[in-house]
């Protein structure tokens, strides 16, 4: 099982890619699905959870092509097979996407539940509400879900979702697309990638107006068809590499992001004592302010809100500011698993129900620590960069799930990192 290698303890200096947005690119590639003929995807980045989904598309009878690294031509026209089989889906959520789209397009579908990481109950019951909203029949059957649409097609309706979910908005705004007649989702989630896969979704022939908003109208088409999209860039690893550049007290130019769509994070950065500056559009300049780095609270909520998916990273960086900060997460009720792993290598966290709080600065030295889910990962490497001596950390798979290469990317901007593997193979060393 791979490791990283971390000596911490250097600033971080140069110029930073950001990758495609995996959770863009996961319900894109899923939207391929809803057509026979080819959808060409552009950015996908190249990460476990989308080599994943690849092989689904291909096992239910798609095909893939990648005439460049990080484009996909999906052409569906042979789909045969309408099941997402336990051995792919226990190791993805993202896999359940491929429910609304069969369903829409041919009349069933059978998915596993989901697996994926080990950060709380993520349960589907509201996907499948609304589906049967959608005059689905939805069952439950040895663990796996299987509905049929009983007249062939699906059919619009007005529903409003309990819990804000966005894989759940992503589903049933996939569905509805070839449903008969006009949806409205209420509650719904107003995430990017929500945005970007509407936007997919149009180019194909879906007529979806309010994604981005808490109410989306779809008036459902009898047939999609091709269509080529660029993935938005990944928010979440651009707001990782803000925090490695404040935590490490370097200077990071961040290229080809989105800026707008991390306000939230930016803004709560900067009250941090992070200098952020937008050179253009697409390309941050960031480094610590010269008044250091200032304790300052933070609860997780759905977008347009912090989010959870930086909870990790900025209890990261509380660690080295100055006072004392109270992290709140409202997302997920298991999500502080990377803080015992944390205190080993020196923090001072106290953990109560569903708030954390952090003094510091905390003199940070390396320790062996395990990776629980994919932004603890991250958290972890932040919180080695920023230590005194070696980290080594156990279960870096979950890193590769949802962050392109990012042993070179560190690497190039002067981290001293590598990835030390069982088969000797080191596949991001080139």
């Amino acid at each position: 099982m791979d490791k990283f290698l971390v000596r911490g303890g250097r600033p971080l200096k140069g110029k930073i890619e950001i990758s495609g947005a995996k959770n863009s690119a996961l319900p894109c590639l899923a939207a391929t699905l809803l057509t026979a003929e080819t959808v060409t995807l552009h950015n996908v980045p190249y990460v476990r959870d989308l080599i994943t989904q690849r092989r689904l598309l291909e096992d239910l009878g798609a095909t893939v092509l990648t005439p460049e690294l990080r484009t996909h031509k999906v052409t569906a026209n042979n789909v045969q097979i309408f099941e997402a089989p336990y051995e792919l889906v226990k190791t993805m959520r993202a896999s359940v996407l491929a429910l609304g789209p069969l369903l829409a397009r041919f009349g069933q579908a059978k998915v596993s539940l989901p697996g994926g990481c080990a950060i709380g109950t993520r349960p589907i019951d509201l996907h499948l509400k609304a589906f049967e909203a959608l005059g689905a029949v939805v069952s439950l059957e040895s663990g796996d879900v299987i509905a049929r649409a009983p007249d062939g097609r699906l059919k619009g309706a007005e529903l409003a979702f309990e819990k804000v979910t966005v894989t759940g908005t992503e589903n049933v705004m996939m569905a509805a697309s070839l449903a008969e007649g006009t949806t409205i989702i209420r509650n719904a989630a107003m995430e990017p990638e929500v945005v970007d896969l509407a936007d997919l979704l149009n180019k194909m022939g879906a007529r979806i107006r309010g994604a981005g908003t808490d109410t989306i109208e779809i008036d459902g088409v009898e047939t999609l068809g091709a269509a080529e999209h660029t993935i938005i860039p990944d928010r979440i690893e651009t707001g990782t590499f803000i925090v490695a550049a404040a935590i490490t007290n370097g200077e990071l130019e961040i290229k080809n992001c989105v800026p707008e769509h991390l306000s939230p994070v930016i803004e709560k950065l900067r009250e941090a004592g992070v200098e952020i500056e937008e050179i253009n559009p697409s390309t941050l300049l960031v480094k610590r302010s010269a008044g250091g780095l200032k304790a300052k609270d933070v609860t997780t909520e759905p977008h347009p809100n912090f989010p959870t998916d930086m909870q990790a990273q900025y209890m990261a960086l509380m660690t080295q500011a100055d006072g004392t900060s109270v992290v709140t997460e409202t997302i997920f009720e298991n999500r502080f698993m990377h803080v015992g792993e944390m205190q080993r290598m020196g923090a001072d966290i106290h953990v109560a129900g569903n708030t954390a709080t952090v003094k510091g600065p905390a003199k940070l030295t390396g320790a062996k620590v395990i990776a629980s889910d994919l932004r603890a990962s991250a958290s972890l490497v932040l919180t080695a960069l920023a230590a005194e001596g070696e980290t080594l950390i156990d279960r870096v798979y979950h890193i590769d799930r949802g962050y392109e290469t990012i042993v070179r990317k560190l690497r190039s901007v002067g981290a001293d990192i590598e990835r030390l593997s069982d088969s000797a193979v080191e596949a991001e060393a080139a």
